[in-house]
């Protein structure tokens, strides 16, 4: 009778413990991938569930240059439209890390616009696009930034045509990606908006790429605005058009987007509209945050108001407590757009 050899022993022993090892780690692999697929969809549902309060949350998608995009719009409870009228809208840009629910949950705008009868448009960056989710507003120079303003227009042009919007009454506000993606399209699409609200952003014309971007984020670089060059830094379209007018809200404790934007980006604006600083005054409400304003006016009417708020990061000012990007101790920066978007809307376009 034949003896097996100790050598073939120990390969039946190593391919057993092969086989053992290689079925433990097939198990693992399958429960891990469920958890991770129960997590994933768990975080889809939780961004599909409406944010807090009354109201319809609607959820859409526009094609455009840059491809697709998501968006929810918030429809406040119980309109009773009269025949033929119209509300006015309002386009909210997120920041990074951010969806549009989440913005919606920071900045309670829908509590506002449920109280004043506005529509609210939350278009939602793809991490396809951008893998933090940020808008891709820097991007000028490979023409990435105005494809995608070119499909967030398609966004608002699609929910124009499904909801009783007014096409006369529509703005624009983002806070750090997000406000930075704001004053692109208001600059590119400077007919489109009434008015325009960029809170915690780069200046305008201080960006054309990544790597410019996060120097001007870090205050590095500083727009150049004589006259003759607004024109050409804003975009070809604000070249002989008014632009919007602008309120510009900023923390001086930002140290992701260096306070010196808010300056810049007022002075930027101001040149492009033919604006003038008027005093600054110091306004505080209550215990929160003291903020210096100061109004740049044409023949009387204001065309930019900085607002530079004390001891604010890079967060929503006033926003809801314990949320990321939110700061609760700052005056309430929800109402400080609705009520100057509200007064564009009550005065004859800016001319």
């Amino acid at each position: 009778m034949a003896r097996r050899s100790p050598t073939s022993a120990l390969t039946r022993a190593y391919q057993r413990s092969l086989k053992a090892l290689t079925k433990a780690a097939l198990g693992n692999s399958r429960r891990v991938a469920k958890q991770v697929t129960q997590k994933v969809r768990r975080a889809a549902a939780q961004q599909r569930k409406p944010p807090p309060g009354a109201g319809d949350w609607i959820s859409g998608m526009a094609l455009g240059p840059g491809g697709a995009r998501g968006y929810h719009l918030y429809r406040p409870p119980g309109l009773e439209l009269k025949r033929g009228e119209k509300l006015p809208m309002l386009v909210m840009l997120h920041g990074c890390g951010q969806t549009g629910r989440d913005f919606a949950a920071s900045t309670r705008m829908n509590r506002i616009a449920a109280r004043e009868r506005f529509l609210v448009l939350y278009p939602e960056q793809d991490r396809v696009h951008h893998p933090q989710g940020c808008w891709n507003w820097y991007q000028t120079r490979s023409g990435k930034a105005d494809r995608e303003a070119a499909t967030l227009i398609a966004a608002v042009d699609q929910v124009n045509l499904l909801y009783p919007v007014d096409r006369e009454r529509i703005a624009v506000a983002g806070l750090s990606a997000g406000a930075g993606m704001a004053a692109l399209l208001a600059s590119r699409y400077p007919n489109r908006f009434r008015a325009v609200a960029v809170h915690s952003g780069v200046a305008p014309g201080a960006a054309q790429s990544t790597a410019s971007a996060l120097g001007a984020m870090h205050g590095h670089r500083v727009p150049v605005m004589p006259a003759t060059a607004v024109g050409k830094a804003l975009g070809a379209a604000a070249v002989g058009t008014t632009l919007p007018p602008m309120l510009v809200l900023h923390g001086d404790a930002d140290t992701v987007v260096a306070a010196s934007n808010a300056a810049n980006t007022a002075v930027v604006w101001a040149a492009a509209t033919g604006a003038r600083p008027g005093p600054e005054r110091v306004l505080q409400r209550g215990k929160r945050h003291p903020m210096r304003v100061t109004d740049f006016k044409r023949a009387g009417r204001i065309y930019v108001t900085l607002c530079q708020v004390a001891r604010l990061g890079h967060a929503w000012s006033g926003g809801a407590a314990s949320l990321p990007f939110s700061d609760a101790a700052g005056p309430d920066a929800s109402k400080l757009v609705w009520a100057f978007v509200a007064r564009q809307f009550r005065q004859p376009a800016a001319a």
